[in-house]
C-alpha cells in the first residue's frame, strides 16, 4: 500500500510547496538533452540537502511513528499522578471529593510512591497508541487526500483531518486497550495489584483475554471523538494562527517560532478534546473497575452529572498533554529533518475557477 501512496504524495495539497519548487528548479537548470534518470537523481540530491526523506515515504511514516511513541508515551507517564486522582474521583466520588483532596487522601494512604501507581502500563500502552495514532494519521491523510484530489482535499480539508484521525485512532485504541485495562485496575482497586506483572496474570485468570479488551468499545467512544478534535482543531488552529496572529509568513519563521505556534495550537485543541471525550472517559474508568458491567449500564447509573465528575482535572491534564504531544512530535520532525508541509493553500487551478487570478 505504501509503495502506491508514496509516488502520489507529491500531488497532495499538503505536500511542502518549497520542496516541489526545489525539484522544479533542478529540472529547469538541467539541459533538455540530459537523460531522465540523471534529472531524477539531481532532484533527489537537492531534496536530500534539506530533508532526510521524501514526504510520504516508508521512512517518513516510520519516523512519524517514533515521534508518536515519544510524544504520547512520555507525556502520559509524566501525568500519572493526576490521572490516578482523576480516575479515583470518577469511580469513588464520595472518598475523593476534589483534586486536592484526592492527592491528600492518596498520599496519606499509599505514600508519595502511591502517586506513581500504574506508570508501567501507562508508558507501554500510550507508546503503542502514539505509534499508531500519529503514524497512521499521516498515512490516512495522504491516502484520503489523493482519493479526493487536490482541489477537493483543500475545500474539504477539515473533513479530511477528521476522517484520517478517526481511522488512525480505531487501530490505536486496539493497541492501547490491554494496558489501559491493567492501569485502571491498579489505580482504582486497592489491594488488587501494585505492578503490571501482578495485574496481568490475575486479570487473565479471572476473565481470560476478555479482561483486556472489554473496554475497547468505550475507548473508541472516548478516544475517537477526542482524536478527531485533537487533529482537526490543531490543524485549523495552526492555519488560523499563521493567518491572523503571527505577524509574518510561516516560511519566514524560525524553527523555534514554529514550535511555539505548535504548542499554543496544541493547548487550544487539548481543551476542546477534554470536554468532548470526558463522559466516555468516566465510563471507561468505572467499567474497568467493575466486573460484569456493560458500558450502557455504567452510563445509566452515573447519570448526566456523574459523567462530568473530574472534568476540571481532565482539562488541565489533557490541555497540557496535547500541547506537549504536538510540541514533541513536531520537534522530532525537526530533529530528523522530516518534511513539514505548511498550512494548505488554495490550489492555483481552484483560484482560476473561482476567478481569483487573472
Amino acid at each position: 500500500m505504501f509503495s502506491s501512496i508514496a509516488p502520489l504524495a507529491r500531488l497532495n495539497p499538503f505536500y511542502a510547496p518549497h520542496f516541489q519548487l526545489a525539484q522544479d528548479g533542478v529540472r529547469k537548470r538541467t539541459e533538455p538533452a540530459e537523460a531522465p534518470t540523471s534529472r531524477r537523481s539531481l532532484a533527489a540530491a537537492s531534496a536530500a540537502e534539506e530533508y532526510s526523506c521524501e514526504y510520504g515515504s516508508l521512512k517518513f511514516y516510520a519516523l512519524c511513528g517514533v515521534g508518536g511513541v515519544l510524544s504520547c508515551g512520555l507525556t502520559h507517564t509524566a501525568v500519572v499522578p493526576l490521572d490516578l486522582v482523576k480516575c479515583r474521583m470518577q469511580v469513588d466520588p464520595q472518598k475523593y471529593k476534589s483534586i486536592f483532596n484526592g492527592f491528600s487522601v492518596t498520599v496519606k494512604e499509599d505514600g508519595v510512591r502511591g502517586l506513581a501507581k500504574g506508570w508501567a502500563p501507562t508508558f507501554i500502552g500510550y507508546s503503542m497508541q502514539g505509534l499508531c495514532k500519529f503514524g497512521f494519521y499521516e498515512v490516512f491523510k495522504i491516502l484520503y487526500g489523493n482519493m479526493l484530489g487536490e482541489e477537493n482535499a483543500y475545500l474539504w480539508r477539515t473533513s479530511l483531518y477528521l476522517a484520517a484521525s478517526a481511522s488512525a485512532e480505531f487501530f490505536a485504541d486496539i493497541a492501547l486497550a490491554p494496558m489501559e485495562a491493567a492501569k485502571v485496575r491498579i489505580q482504582t482497586q486497592p489491594g488488587y495489584a501494585n505492578t503490571l506483572r501482578e495485574a496481568v496474570p490475575k486479570m487473565f485468570g479471572e476473565e481470560g483475554i476478555w479482561a483486556f479488551y472489554k473496554g475497547v468499545a468505550p475507548l473508541w467512544m472516548r478516544q475517537i471523538p477526542y482524536t478527531m478534535m485533537k487533529f482537526a482543531c490543531f490543524e485549523r488552529t495552526v492555519e488560523a494562527l499563521y493567518k491572523y496572529v503571527v505577524p509574518k509568513p510561516r516560511s519566514e519563521c524560525t524553527k523555534g517560532e514554529q514550535l511555539v505556534v505548535t504548542f499554543v495550537a496544541g493547548y487550544i485543541a487539548g481543551v476542546f478534546c477534554a470536554i468532548v471525550s470526558h463522559p466516555a472517559d468516566s465510563v471507561v474508568s468505572v467499567l474497568n473497575k467493575e466486573k460484569g458491567s456493560s458500558a450502557s449500564q455504567v452510563l445509566m447509573r452515573l447519570g448526566f452529572k456523574g459523567v462530568w465528575k473530574g472534568l476540571f482535572a481532565r482539562i488541565i491534564m489533557i490541555g497540557t498533554l496535547t500541547a506537549l504531544q504536538w510540541f514533541i512530535y513536531d520537534s522530532v520532525k525537526v530533529y530528523f529533518r522530516l518534511p513539514r508541509p505548511p498550512p494548505p493553500e488554495m490550489p492555483e487551478s481552484l483560484k482560476k475557477k473561482l476567478g481569483l487570478t487573472e
